[in-house]
C-alpha cells in the first residue's frame, strides 16, 4: 500500500491537496461564522418565547444507559496487506464503534484492539456483486472482463462489506446466513448511530453547522438532500472536501494506474483512503480553530442579544416584511403550481412505513412486558424481577429485537417524486424515523420502569405484582400512543419541508436571489451578526409552503389515518406526579431485586482486598451484554490464535472452511482474571415459560460464570471515518493506528 500511495501522492500533489482543502474549508467556515451568530440568537429567543409544543407523556432517561455492550462475537475479516482471512473477536460497546481484537483472549488480557471502526457514511453490503458494482462505478474504465478474477473473493456465501465512497473498505464474512443477519442488524445500528454524529442537545453549534453546509452547497448550485451529511462535524467537512477533490484527483490519477482492472481498483481505493486521511486531519485543525474563536466570542455576543433582544426582533420582522412583499407573489405561484399538488402523495408515502414502524415498536414493547409478566407468574416471582427488568431496560438497544421495527422503513419510496424534488436518497428519512423509534421505545421502557419501581415500594405479593404490571403496561401504552402521534406528525412536517424547501429555493433563485443584496441596508450594523438576509429570505419561503404542509398533516390526523391524534387532543397533566418520579437516581434493578444471590456466586468469605476489588468492579457490573453471538468454546472458535490463516485461494467452500475449526482451543491459556460478561443466556429467560418455544439448534450463546465483572472501558471509536485510532480510556493501553504486514506484525502508520 505504501508504495502505491507514495508513488501517486508525491510532495507536489500533497501540496495541491492541502491547498484545495484549505480553499474549500475557508469558504465554508465563512458561512459557519455567519450562521453561528444567527443560531445563537435563535436559541436565546427560543428559551424566552418557547414553542408551545405538546408536553410529552412518556419520561426520558436523564442518565443514559451507557454501561452496556451491544454485541460481541467472532467473524472473519479480510486483511488487505496479507490477503488472508483471519478470525477476529469483535464487540460493539455503547458508543457503537466496532472494535476488532486479535481474539477473545486478547480482549480479556486488555491487549489493544487491532482496529476500531467508526461506521459513519458507510453502506452495509451483503453480496460481493453489490460491492463490485459500486467499486466499478467509482473508477470508470476498470470493469473487469467476464471470467476475470474479482477484486475480492469471499470464502463463504455470507459476506458483509462496509463500503465508503472515500475511506477504506472493510470485508467480513460469516459461516451461516443467521450469523450474517445478526451482524447486519448490528452494523446497521452502528451506522445509524454514527451517522447521527452531531449532538442533538447542541442548540447553537449544531444548527449553525448544518445551516452552513446547506448555504455552502447552495452557493455551488447544489440543492436537495445530501447523502454524505453523516457523522460528526469533521467527518462531514471531510466528505464536503472530497466531494470536490475526489473527481478532480480521479481524472488526474486514473490514467496513471497500472495493472489489471481489479488491481487498478484496489490502488484507487488505497489512494482515496490516504487522501481522505490527509483531508480529515486538516479539516479537524481548521474547524477546531474557528470553533474555539467563536466560543471565546460567545459571551460578548450573548450580552448584546440580551440587551437588544426586542430591537433585534423588530429589525428582523421589518426586514422579513420587505422581503415578503417582494417574493410572495412569485413564491405563492410556484407553491401552487409545483409543490401543493404533490404534498398529499409525499405525505402518504412517508406515513405508511413510518406508522407501521411505530406500531411495531408498540407491539414489541407489549410482547416483551407480557412475556416478563408470564415469567413472573410461572417462574421466579419478585426474586427474578431484577434479572427480567435488567433485560427489559435495554430493549431499545437490542439490535435484533428492534430490527423488525426498523425494517418497516425499508419500503419507503418516493417514486416519481425523488427526481422532481432532487432527493438523492430516502436514507436520511429512513434513519431519522428509525432513531425516533428507538427513542420512543426507550421512553416507554423507562416510564414503565419508573412506575413499576414505585409500585414495588408498596410490597405487593406475586399476584398483586402481576396485576400491577398489566395495569402499568396499559397506562404506558396510552402515553406511547399520544407521544407516538406527536413525534410522527413533527417528523412528517420536517420531512416535507426538507423535501420541498430546496426545490422552491432552486426554482426561485433565477428571479429572486440576485435581488437580495439590496435588502442588506435594512439591517442595523450592530445586529448584522444576528440577522442575515439569506436566512430571512429562506424563512419567508418556508412560510409560503408551511400552511399547506400543516393543513395536509392536520387532515390526516382528523381522518385518524395511521392512528394520528388531532391537534386538539392534548393530555395536559394527565399524570402530574409522574415527572417527579424521574427526578430520582437511576434504578439499579440488579442490585435492588437480585433475589439474594444472583450476582455473587459461591466464593466463600472474601478477603479485605477482594472486598475492595469487588467494590470497584461493582461499578462496572452494569455493563450488561444486550445480545451476543460469542460461540461456546466447547464447539471451538473458527481460526483462533494458533490456527492457519484462511486464504481465498485455498478455500472455495463452506465445507472446507468448517474443516479448519480449531477444536483444541480450550487449553490455549489459563482463565483470565477479567473475562467478557456475556449477559445473554442460551435461552432468554424473558420468554414466557407457560408457552415454551421450540429449542433453537446449537445456540451460540453462553452464560458467563456468575459474579464475574466485565471491563467497562471499551475503546471509544475514533471520529475519523477510517477509524483506526482511539483515545485510550481508563486502564487500557493506548491504541495506535496499525496495519498488518505480510508477517502479521503490527506496524504504525
Amino acid at each position: 500500500m505504501g508504495d502505491v500511495v507514495s508513488t501517486h501522492l508525491d510532495d507536489a500533489r500533497r501540496q495541491h491537496i492541502a491547498e484545495k482543502t484549505r480553499k474549500v474549508l475557508t469558504e465554508f467556515l465563512h458561512f459557519y461564522e455567519d450562521q453561528y451568530g444567527v443560531a445563537l440568537f435563535n436559541s436565546m429567543r427560543h428559551e424566552i418565547e418557547g414553542t408551545g409544543a405538546p408536553q410529552a407523556q412518556l419520561l426520558w432517561r436523564k442518565v443514559p444507559l451507557d454501561e452496556r455492550i451491544i454485541f460481541s462475537g467472532n467473524l472473519f475479516q479480510y486483511q488487505e496487506d496479507s490477503k488472508k482471512w483471519r478470525n477476529r473477536f469483535s464487540l460493539v460497546p455503547h458508543n457503537y464503534g466496532l472494535v476488532l481484537y486479535e481474539n477473545k483472549v486478547a480482549y480479556e488480557r486488555q491487549v489493544p484492539p487491532r482496529s476500531v471502526i467508526n461506521s459513519a457514511g458507510y453502506k452495509i453490503l451483503t453480496s460481493v456483486d453489490q460491492y463490485l458494482e459500486l467499486v466499478g462505478n467509482s473508477l470508470p474504465g476498470t470493469t473487469s472482463k467476464s471470467g476475470a478474477a474479482p477484486i475480492l473473493k469471499c470464502p463463504t456465501q455470507f459476506p458483509l462489506i462496509l463500503w465508503h465512497p472515500y475511506a477504506r473498505h472493510y470485508y467480513f464474512c460469516m459461516m451461516t446466513e443467521a450469523e450474517q443477519d445478526k451482524w447486519q442488524a448490528v452494523l446497521q445500528d452502528c451506522v445509524r448511530h454514527c451517522n447521527n454524529g452531531i449532538p442533538e442537545d447542541s442548540k447553537v453549534e449544531g444548527p449553525a453547522f448544518t445551516d452552513a453546509i446547506r448555504m455552502y452547497r447552495q452557493s455551488k448550485e447544489l440543492y436537495g438532500t445530501w447523502e454524505m451529511l453523516c457523522g460528526n462535524e469533521v467527518q462531514i467537512l471531510s466528505n464536503l472536501v472530497m466531494e470536490e477533490l475526489g473527481p478532480e484527483l480521479k481524472v488526474e490519477l486514473a490514467p496513471r494506474l497500472k495493472g489489471k482492472p481489479q488491481e487498478r481498483q484496489r490502488q484507487w481505493i488505497q489512494i482515496s483512503d490516504a487522501v481522505y486521511r490527509i483531508v480529515y486531519e486538516q479539516a479537524k485543525a481548521q474547524f477546531e480553530a474557528v470553533l474555539s474563536k467563536l466560543q471565546q466570542a460567545r459571551p460578548a455576543m450573548e450580552a448584546v442579544i440580551r440587551t437588544d433582544m426586542d430591537q433585534i426582533i423588530t429589525s428582523k420582522e421589518h426586514l422579513a416584511s420587505k422581503i415578503r412583499g417582494f417574493i410572495l407573489p412569485k413564491a405563492e405561484v410556484c407553491v401552487r403550481n409545483h409543490v401543493q399538488p404533490y404534498i398529499p402523495s409525499i405525505l402518504e408515502a412517508l406515513m405508511v412505513p413510518t406508522s407501521q414502524g411505530f406500531t411495531e415498536v408498540r407491539d414489541v414493547f407489549f410482547k416483551e412486558v407480557t412475556d416478563m409478566n408470564l415469567n413472573v407468574i410461572n417462574e421466579g416471582g419478585i426474586d427474578k424481577l431484577g434479572e427480567y427488568m435488567e433485560k427489559l431496560s435495554q430493549l431499545a438497544y437490542h439490535p435484533l429485537k428492534m430490527q423488525s421495527c426498523y425494517e418497516k422503513m425499508e419500503p419507503l419510496r418516493l417514486d416519481g417524486l425523488q427526481q422532481r424534488f432532487d432527493v438523492s436518497s430516502t436514507s436520511v428519512f429512513k434513519q431519522r424515523a428509525q432513531i425516533h423509534m428507538r427513542e420512543q421505545m426507550d421512553n416507554a421502557v423507562y416510564t414503565f420502569e419508573t412506575l413499576l419501581h414505585q409500585e414495588l415500594g408498596k410490597g405487593p405479593t406475586k399476584e398483586e405484582l402481576c396485576k400491577s404490571i398489566q395495569r402499568i403496561l396499559e397506562r404506558v401504552l396510552k402515553k406511547y400512543d399520544y407521544d407516538s402521534s406527536s413525534v410522527r406528525k413533527r417528523f412528517f412536517r420536517e420531512a416535507l419541508l426538507q423535501i420541498t424547501i430546496p426545490f422552491l429555493l432552486k426554482k426561485l433563485a433565477p428571479t429572486c436571489k440576485s435581488e437580495l443584496p439590496r435588502f442588506q441596508e435594512l439591517i442595523f450594523e450592530d445586529f448584522a451578526r444576528f440577522i442575515l438576509v439569506e436566512n430571512t429570505y429562506e424563512e419567508v419561503v418556508l412560510q409560503t409552503v408551511m400552511k399547506d404542509i400543516l393543513q395536509a398533516v392536520k387532515e390526516a390526523a382528523v381522518q385518524r389515518k395511521h392512528n394520528l391524534y388531532r391537534d386538539s387532543v392534548v393530555l395536559h397533566n394527565s399524570d402530574p406526579n409522574l415527572h417527579l418520579l424521574a427526578e430520582g437516581s437511576p434504578i439499579n434493578w440488579g442490585e435492588e431485586y437480585s433475589g439474594g444471590g444472583g450476582g455473587s456466586g459461591d466464593r466463600g468469605s472474601p478477603s479485605p482486598r477482594a472486598l475492595e476489588a469487588a467494590t470497584i468492579s461493582e461499578k462496572r457490573r452494569r455493563a450488561k451484554q444486550v445480545v451476543s453471538v460469542v460461540q461456546d468454546e466447547e464447539a471451538g472458535l473458527p481460526l483462533e490464535a494458533g490456527s492457519e490463516p484462511l486464504s481465498p485461494a485455498s478455500l472455495d467452500s463452506v465445507t472446507e472452511l468448517r474443516g479448519l475449526l480449531a477444536p483444541n482451543l480450550r487449553a490455549e491459556s489459563p482463565p483470565p482474571a477479567v473475562p467478557l460478561l456475556n449477559g445473554a443466556p442460551v435461552q432468554e429467560s424473558s420468554q414466557p415459560v407457560a408457552v415454551p418455544e421450540a429449542s433453537p439448534p446449537a445456540s451460540p450463546l453462553r452464560q458467563p460464570p456468575p459474579g464475574k465483572a466485565v471491563d467497562l472501558e471499551p475503546p471509544k471509536p475514533s471520529d475519523q471515518e477510517t477509524g483506526e485510532q482511539v483515545a485510550s480510556p481508563g486502564g487500557r493501553p493506548p491504541i495506535h493506528t496499525t496495519t498488518e504486514d505480510n508477517a502479521g506484525v503490527q506496524t504504525e502508520f
